[in-house]
């Protein structure tokens, strides 16, 4: 059975097609998530993006094209998640907190709620800042 598609027009002027997700977002035909991943009402994830298993994107959250999300990882509502951003395994990301592009979020490191990183910025597990 085919999977019914959705159409919007960008801010391009571009027809865009996103696929239902289960839980209410909505999947760009090129982006890989995982089938037990929780993608809720109002989030887009963006073709080249991809999402490992076990991994849950909060209400309106934004993941753009390259961004590459591990295994076990949540984030919660509202987040950006700009290109190319890399976020590891057990890592957990705050409500309305905003990622720049390239950004690299070490496995099990924790972003809090509203927090802004910069483009480029390493992110550590607070054992490792408290140990380097």
């Amino acid at each position: 059975m085919a999977r019914r598609m959705i159409e919007f027009e960008n801010d391009l002027g571009e027809i865009v097609q996103y696929a239902p997700h289960p839980d209410g977002g909505l999947l760009s035909p090129g982006a890989r998530v995982a089938e037990d991943v929780a993608i809720a009402r109002g989030t887009y994830v963006e073709r080249g993006a991809e999402i490992g298993s076990r991994s849950s994107v909060g209400v309106g959250s934004w993941v753009e094209s390259g961004v590459a999300v591990g295994a076990h990882v949540r984030i919660g509502s509202n987040v950006h998640l700009a290109a190319g951003a890399r976020v590891g395994d057990f890592a957990r990301i705050g409500s309305g907190a905003r990622i720049g592009a390239s950004v690299v979020v070490k496995p099990g490191a924790v972003i809090g709620p509203d927090r802004i990183v910069a483009a480029g910025t390493v992110v550590q597990p607070a054992a490792a800042r408290r140990l380097g």
